[in-house]
Order: C-alpha cells, then structure tokens, then sequence
C-alpha cells in the first residue's frame, strides 16, 4: 500500500485475495469508512481511495457491496479473450491453445446464485446508498470481469452456449452520479452492466462481449454517455438497453452479433445514436418504443447477414423480416444519412416472398427521414466450424451477388405527418402519400 488511500488487495491483512477478493475489497471498503468520517474537514472531508487489483486471478466468492463514493477499483489490464471459441473447439485441442482463460487483471466471478434469487444477488460488485447527495464519483478501471462458465438451460443447447448463469458484473441499485467504467473486460456473464438512475454516466473505451446482456440503463437517467466500446451480447439479451432517458449519447461503438438488438431505447427522448457500427443476424437490430421521441439517428452503418458459425445455426429473435432493422414508435425523430447492408439468401426471408423491410415507422409522428441508403444482397449462406474464419470471410465477401429487392422506408397506419427524402425509391417506400411527406430517390434513368 502506498499512501493512506491506496489499496493493493494483494498487501491487505484480510482476507486471501487469491481465494476470495470480496471479502479484501469489503474489508477495505470497510477501513475507508472508519478513517473518512468527517464530512467537512479544512474544505474537505471524504477523498475516497484506490483499490489496485494487480495482474493475476482473483477469485470473487463474496459479493462486493459499495457504500462510498469517490472509490476508484483499479487494475492493469482489461484481460479480455474468447471463452466461446474455446468451449466449443474439441476437448482434445485444448492443450495446444495459446490460453485458456482471460487474464489481465481477473475477478472470477464464483457467486453461488440460488433459483428464484434477484437478479441482483449474482452480481460481483453492488451498489447502493442512499440518502443525499448521490453516490458520486466511483470508478472501474482496466480490469477484468469474467463469470467463467454459462450453464444448461433445459434446452438442447451445449451449456457453455446459453448465455445463463445468473451472474452480473456490476449492478447499481441506486441513483447515482459521475460514475465511469472505462477499459474494462467482460465476459460470460448473464448481466455485464445493470445500472439504474444514473445522470452523467460514462461507459467508455470497455470490452463487453459473450455476455447475455452487455448494457443495461434501468429505470431513468440523464446526460450519459456510451461511447467508443466494442461490445457482443447474446442472442437472448441486448447488446446496449435504455429506459427513461434523457440526453443520452450513444456513439463510435462497434456492436458485434449475436445480440437480440444492437440498441434498444424504451421511453428515451432527446438522444443521439450516430457514428455506430452495427452488425446482427436477425432483424430488430435499433429499436425506439414506448414513444422515444425527438433522437436523432445519424451517420451509422448497419450490417444484417447469416450466422455463420456452426454452434449457433437456427438461433433467432424471433422477429420476421418485416419488421424492420430500425423500428421506431415515437415522434419527431430524425434518422439521417445511415447505411444499411442486407446481406442474406432470399430463401431465408420470413414470412416466405416478403421483402425485407429496413427503417419502419410503426406508431408516432412527425419523423425526418432523409438521406439514408440501402444495399440488398440475394447470396447463399455458407458455415464453418471456425468462428473467426467464417466471420471475416463474411464480412469481406463483395463478390457479384444478386440484388435482394427489399422496402427500405415502411410507414404503418399508426404513424403519420412524417417526411421521408431520399431514402429510397418510389418502389421502395410504402407509406399512404396523402398523410406522408415523400420524395423519392430518382431511378436510375428516370
């Protein structure tokens, strides 16, 4: 330990880091509360401190409860690899893998979680106080949170496959303020992030991958931000979730498959969701409900295909492709100058011979549709036994294709007085002309 408010879990007199860091950590969360009472000392009163979690594996069987603000749990090293690949490469060739685990910086999330138990209760680090003000100012920085193993889910599905184990990595219960998560790794957990009530959050620069659900904004927020991370969930959960959000800004994150949705907005008004890349199998891939209202979609690159990898073949979210890769219920919205790439075999297409649909406006009004351009492609979907290979030979195959005939703006009755230029052509756009705004992108020689 160096200096009064620094922490190395590996010097602390409680507890065994190595067989259980929670007990270290609430150890010494409890001797920052016994030293910092005084709320008010020469201008000061609380600074708070650093708990350093060094290089190495931290098993974690007692949860973490955080009570004190101004904390920041630190390590040196985000330690993010692929336990899916490795759960589902052959037994036998696991003695000539480089590694087997993540590393870094590693909590090894070992909750016992009960059935019928909240959900809270499987999480490694919980958070809660109340009381005013807020808890403020607490960090996790460069380190890894790893929930080791998913577990059989009465399905035929291989148990490392399910995205189940109970187990969430951080879960704030309370209103919070200023808090950042930055350069993290996340890994096999049901929950990575769950946080209600959060103003002036950052969720920045972290890798949140095979993870049933990666980001989770409960209750409401304000002013956060979720921006620059390369995040994966699974294909029964969402990549990045918000409800009751004002002032959000989701940008520059790279979104990886198999998630049920890449974004999904509940009831979030006056956000931004631009400069994003996003890539799924399914449908539903952006969705704004529950009247989300005056957001501006802008400038992201959507890419749909086929699942390539053999383990995960047949799964969906239960969404045919009519119902489009952005979906909006709510007003006065503006979606603006996106790509969309729909990279998938006709044959595949639900409901058989319809077309598939790329922005639909399912309810509201009053939404700015403009300058966003479509790309259907009709190609044969192939599978591999290798995740990466089959990954990136898809991701790279522009070859001659034949063109899918999609319907890139879908305007359902429930919606109406929107503005739809240049998004698609006459051909294209289905919406009732006498209640929509529409200017058709030109045909090529019309």
């Amino acid at each position: 330990m160096s200096g009064a408010n620094r922490y190395d879990v590996t010097a602390w007199p409680v507890g065994n880091h190595a067989e259980d860091v929670g007990e270290v950590i609430n150890s010494i969360i409890a001797d920052i509360k016994r030293r910092q009472t005084s709320t008010d000392e020469d201008d000061g009163g609380k600074p708070g401190a650093v708990i350093y979690i060094p290089p190495g594996d931290h098993r974690l069987r007692t949860q973490v409860v955080i009570d004190v603000s101004f904390l920041r749990i630190e390590g040196s090293g985000h330690g993010f690899t692929s336990s899916s690949i490795r759960f589902n490469a052959p037994e036998a060739e696991w003695p000539d893998l480089n590694e087997l685990w993540p590393g870094g910086s590693r909590i090894l999330v070992d909750i016992p979680v009960g059935a019928g138990e909240d959900e809270s209760a499987g999480a490694a680090f919980y958070v809660e106080r109340g009381g005013d003000p807020r808890i403020s100012s607490l960090e996790f920085s460069n380190f890894c949170i790893d929930g080791l193993h998913f577990e059989a889910d009465g399905s035929e599905m291989q148990s490392e496959n399910t995205y189940v184990n109970g187990k969430t990595g951080i879960y704030v219960a309370s209103a919070n303020d200023s808090f950042r998560i930055n350069g993290m790794g996340f890994v096999y957990l049901e929950h990575a992030l769950t946080i209600h009530n959060a103003d002036a959050l950052s969720i920045h620069d972290n890798f949140i991958a095979e993870c049933g659900s990666c980001i989770e904004l409960r209750g409401w927020g304000q002013a956060s931000k979720i921006t620059d991370n390369l995040i994966g969930a699974g294909f029964k959960g969402r990549a990045i979730y918000a409800e009751n959000h004002g002032g959000l800004l989701i940008t520059a994150n790279n979104v990886f498959p198999r998630g049920a949705s890449s974004v999904h907005l509940n009831g979030v008004t006056r956000s931004s969701v631009s400069s994003n890349r996003f890539h799924s199998f399914y449908p539903g891939m952006v969705l704004l409900e529950a009247n989300s209202s005056e957001n501006l979609v802008a400038s992201n690159h959507f890419l749909r295909d086929h699942e390539p990898w053999t383990p995960f073949l047949g799964i969906d979210n239960g969404l045919d492709d009519t119902q489009g890769l952005l979906r909006i219920s709510g007003s006065d919205n503006s979606i603006i100058g996106n790509h969309f790439s729909v990279i998938v075999d006709a044959q595949s297409i639900r409901p058989e011979g319809a077309r598939p649909v790329i922005i639909r406006l399912a309810a509201g009004g009053g939404n700015y549709v403009s300058s966003n351009h479509a790309v259907g492609r009709d190609v044969r979907a192939t599978s591999s036994d290798s995740c990466f290979a089959a990954q990136v030979d898809a991701l790279l195959a522009t070859e001659a294709a034949d063109g899918l005939v999609v319907t890139t703006v879908m305007v359902d009755s429930e919606s109406a007085r929107n503005t739809i230029l240049d998004s698609g052509t006459e051909a294209q756009i289905a919406a009732e002309r006498s209640v929509n705004a529409v200017r058709a992108t030109p045909d090529i020689g019309s």
